[in-house]
């Protein structure tokens, strides 16, 4: 390992030489880089950073004199490399996923090591700009191989990379910010062969010193939140577009660190896309973590695949790493918070040059106004209304995403860029920043059940587009017989729908409803009568097991304080969902979910079921059932994977089912509708956003199915 060793000996002389500069500049200090053969370190008088040449991680962070990130030391303190070395994914406690500490591109800029070197440079000189920026590059050139060994990316013991790219990672830093900047930028050149690319993520290990979790302004992840008191990663998801600003905080030093989104437009599944923010690391070191996926196989995932040939570029970023100070870690909270909101004002940043960015002059703004017309229900009102410009449907050039070839929308896009905005409920809104092209305009909001779309949206750069009135009529399939719930693209107003981020939902459901769930329309709550999500019902044996204490760790996890790259206690038994929480819970029994209403008379046409789902997860289809009568299935249903991993969410990929049937299955009195999903594991089902049934007596009667 002598390579190791001479990193570590260049990273020792570096830092000490840009900790001296620091404690001797104040908060205004010219911009300053410094280099060897391993590193450089970019300081500002505020934080310093320092960036591995060979694959663009960012292996130390330090504010006010203090180290932000994880690091893995020696015995004697120095930092240690040999076990953890920049850009190779060699022996973690889970060495596919969580091996290295400190912060790291998934897609690093060197590949498989030795299969070619990275090409490190400065991209802006502050020599040359009187101190004002400084920004350094590190590129790998894929030549047609594989390129990506982080976390994340691809296997240890495979180390053959992941993805066919050219990768550039860059670092900024600007006078008196509280911060360094990081964006990547992926190119496939028309020679390269066809890829698809895994999980996709810029990740940073925190120091433990870090123990207050900052992802939103709830109880649950805005906690103190130990290393002894770890949980199910899965139960602090939230939606990456509402919250561009999260992070940790130190109660002991009064410190906080943040990821700063400005743009969601390098994200992917639009502003309902669930992910990952912030947790504990799923090993024994159990690190503070902030995460900013940009494209993952989570809540159904969202894919990037690209044609052989294909010439395709993406630039993820620039986003903040933001420190601060603070008496406690709402103030630093709340300081992110305004932060995130001056970072969003600047963006497009006017020092981003030489890729593929646009500055504001080459974007454009795109609003106008929806006008909600119902001629059937013309009191439904709109509001929290999003509209987004994506790019169209299209068909994944590669083997398909993770259930196989399928088209992809904007909530499966990781692709492309989106560019979403909030509407006022009048229906006005602007979308500001969009970068020249043509795209599809969609729009959705709440107490609207559908989505209105407008085709070949063209914009050009530097000139605002005004597209006036855009009539939206919802679609109807006749007069409105009952609803359930509020169309909203989740279950959060069905009973525990705001409760849901906690292991052992099915099992709270199988108490609940022992003898499952009669709705009676006109006399039920949604809110108290049906329970957001429908899994298989557990068994009494599951709903005991749940039930009693865990001692002991169970097969696959890390025992408590166990040392790095220590064996796990076995391994994760088959059917173990994941994240390490042990053997999944033996099958549930089918479960029905029976909706009783009345009507006055007997009723002719087409009657039809419209449910729209928000997470489903290996229910491929549900029967559905009148007065007794099976009549057909309502499916095909799009899968997810929002119930695989506990059920810890409320919505994964939205869609809309519809189920017509000869109306006179009706009949006057009491009718009863069920819906039946099959006995199954208990991280399969449905979670319901929706549920309406419309009659037409004009429409001639469906064929039977």
């Amino acid at each position: 390992m002598k390579l190791c060793k001479t990193i570590v000996a260049g990273f020792i002389s570096l830092v000490f030489t840009a900790c001296f500069v620091q404690t001797a500049s104040a908060a205004d200090a010219p911009v300053t880089v410094t280099e060897n053969s391993a590193f450089y370190s970019l300081d500002n008088g505020i934080v310093t950073a320092v960036i591995a040449k060979a694959s663009g991680d960012i292996v130390s962070l330090k504010y006010k004199g203090m180290e932000m990130l994880a690091i893995t030391t020696k015995p004697d303190g120095q930092l240690n490399f040999d076990n953890d070395p920049p850009g190779e994914n060699l022996n973690g406690l889970n060495a596919t996923m969580t091996d290295h500490q400190y912060g790291f591109w998934s897609h690093d800029a060197m590949g498989v090591r030795g299969t070619g070197d990275a090409v490190a440079k400065v991209t802006i000189d502050p020599a040359a700009n009187g101190g004002e920026r400084a920004e350094v590059s590190v590129k790998g050139i894929s030549n047609n191989r594989k390129m990506g060994t982080g976390p994340g990316a691809g296997t240890a013991t495979s180390g053959d990379g992941n993805f066919i790219s050219d990768i550039e990672i860059r670092f900024a830093m600007g006078r008196g910010e509280a911060g360094v900047y990081t964006y990547c930028v992926f190119e496939h050149q028309p020679s390269y062969d066809a890829t698809t690319i895994t999980e996709a993520r810029f990740a940073v290990k925190l120091a433990d010193m870090f123990d207050w979790m900052l992802v939103d302004n709830t109880p649950h992840r805005n906690k103190l939140y130990p290393k002894e008191a770890r949980e199910n990663k899965y139960d602090y998801t939230v939606v990456q577009f509402d919250h561009p600003a999260y992070g940790w905080a130190s109660t002991t030093k009064n410190v906080g660190f943040f990821f700063i989104n400005p743009s969601q437009e390098y994200m992917s599944g639009g502003p309902t896309k669930v992910e990952f923010l912030c947790h504990r690391d799923t090993n024994a070191v159990a690190a503070p973590t902030v995460l900013n996926y940009w494209r993952s196989s989570h809540y159904g995932g969202a894919g990037v695949s690209v044609a052989a040939g294909e010439h395709w570029s993406k630039v993820v970023g620039p986003f903040l790493l933001y420190v601060n100070s603070g008496s406690d870690p709402q103030v630093m909270y709340k300081d992110a918070e305004a932060q995130a909101a001056l970072e969003s004002a600047k963006w497009p940043f006017d020092w981003v040059n030489g890729i593929d960015y646009p500055h504001k002059d080459g974007r454009a703004t795109v609003s106008g106004q929806l006008v909600l017309t119902d001629p059937i229900m013309p009191s439904v009102k709109m509001s929290h209304v999003l509209v987004g410009l994506t790019y169209p449907d299209y068909q994944n050039a590669g083997p398909g995403g993770q259930f196989g070839p399928q088209t992809v929308t904007w909530q499966t896009d990781a692709k492309h860029y989106e560019f979403w905005a909030r509407g006022e409920d009048d229906g006005n809104f602007a979308i500001p920043n969009v970068r020249p092209g043509t795209y599809t305009l969609h729009a959705f909001a709440d107490g609207v059940l559908g989505e209105f779309a407008k085709t070949d949206v063209t914009v050009e750069a530097g000139k605002p587009l005004d597209l006036g009135h855009l009539i939206w009529t919802p679609v109807r399939r006749g007069k409105q017989l009952w609803e359930i719930g509020i169309p909203n693209r989740n279950g959060s107003e069905f009973l525990d729908g705001d409760d849901f981020f906690h292991d052992g939902m099915q099992i709270r459901y199988a108490k609940k409803f022992p003898n499952d769930v009669n709705f009676v329309i006109g006399k039920s709550d949604y809110k108290t009568d049906w329970y957001y999500e429908q899994p298989p019902h557990a068994s009494d044996a599951a709903i005991a097991a749940a039930d009693t204490p865990r001692v002991a760790p169970l097969p696959g996890e890390m025992p408590p304080g166990a040392p790095r790259g220590a064996p796990a206690t076995g391994s994760a038994p088959a059917g173990a969902p994941r994240g390490g929480r042990g053997p999944a819970p033996a099958p549930g029994r089918a479960t029905p979910r029976t909706i009783t209403f009345d009507l006055p008379a007997a009723v002719k046409g087409t009657a039809t079921l419209r449910v729209a789902f928000s997470g489903t997860t290996n229910v491929r289809s549900i029967p559905v059932m009148v007065n007794g009568e099976v009549l057909g299935q309502l499916g095909p249903l799009q899968q997810d994977t929002t119930l695989a991993s506990l059920g810890n969410g409320i919505q994964g990929i939205w869609h809309e089912n519809e189920f017509a049937f000869d109306a006179s299955k009706l009949k006057a009195g009491t009718n009863t509708l069920t819906l039946t999903v099959p006995a199954g594991p208990l991280t399969t089902g449905v979670i319901y956003d929706y549920l309406r049934l419309e009659l037409d007596e004009n429409a001639a009667p469906p064929a039977a199915q």
